[in-house]
């Protein structure tokens, strides 16, 4: 299985995190969002953390400087 990939901006240059909650506190723009679904069936876990990806989603999009 490959690992998430985020790409986030920070002034010029293009940061790479493969940990969610690696992502600094403050950022430019969120650049690409890739979070790993596993093939299915799913267990009950895994349903919860597809659906949480959404909403992380939302939260790095109000964390990106205006």
């Amino acid at each position: 299985m490959s690992a998430h990939k985020f790409v986030i901006l920070i002034g010029r240059t293009l940061y790479t995190y493969d940990n969610y909650d690696d992502i600094p506190l403050e950022f430019d723009n969120v650049i690409e969002f890739r979070p790993v679904i596993p093939d299915g069936p799913h267990s009950h876990d895994e349903h919860n953390e597809i659906d949480s990806w959404n909403d992380k989603l939302k939260e790095l999009m109000k964390r990106e400087r205006k």
